[in-house]
């Protein structure tokens, strides 16, 4: 998915400047899709000419003004066209399943120690993939339309760490 895509998506949300746009990926969408300040500060740029965003200058007291994006009707065309495409499912390519599968061949104790590394990584992300979920969503039952949607991508991430979670923990149970 080119990082377009997932701007489009997170300016129809909400419009938002770079710097906001940024900070929204580390916390939301760069758990899914992640993206550098400069490549995003770029495609925003290469967006607005291709004239899929429209820019607004807010003035700011004591700091330069700062361009607000907003995703214009191209963009929605493109972004619609885009959600209406086919999606390759790509198969997992894993440098931790490789060292897994290659762990006799070499020095088993540290392949351990990456296996517990990644799995605290894991188990971080679930925590506050589970935090979110009963700060932003007590009652899901409720929601509706793009709640919803953000609701069941929370939701898929929460599975997905927890099948890394159980997996870790089952190659470290059975090396113990």
């Amino acid at each position: 998915m080119p990082l377009d895509h997932a701007l489009l998506v997170a300016l129809s949300e909400q419009p938002a400047s770079g710097l906001e746009l940024a900070k929204r990926f580390s916390r939301s969408i760069g758990f899914f899709w992640s993206a550098t300040h400069q490549q995003i500060y770029r495609t925003l740029a290469r967006m607005d000419a291709d004239g899929w965003l429209e820019a607004s200058t807010v003035p700011q007291h004591g700091k330069p003004d700062k361009k607000v994006y907003e995703v214009s009707p191209a963009g929605r065309r493109v972004l619609a066209d885009w959600l209406g495409e086919p999606t390759e499912i790509h198969p997992l390519r894993s440098d931790l399943a490789v060292k897994l599968r290659g762990a006799s061949f070499g020095e088993r104790a540290a392949v351990l120690d990456v296996v517990r590394d990644v799995l605290a990584d894991h188990q971080t992300r679930l925590a506050h993939f589970r935090h979110l979920m009963s700060r932003d969503y007590p009652d899901p039952s409720t929601l509706t339309g793009l709640e919803r949607d953000q609701y069941l991508v929370l939701r898929g991430g929460i599975l997905m760490e927890e099948a890394w979670v159980a997996w870790l923990s089952e190659y470290l149970e059975a090396h113990a």
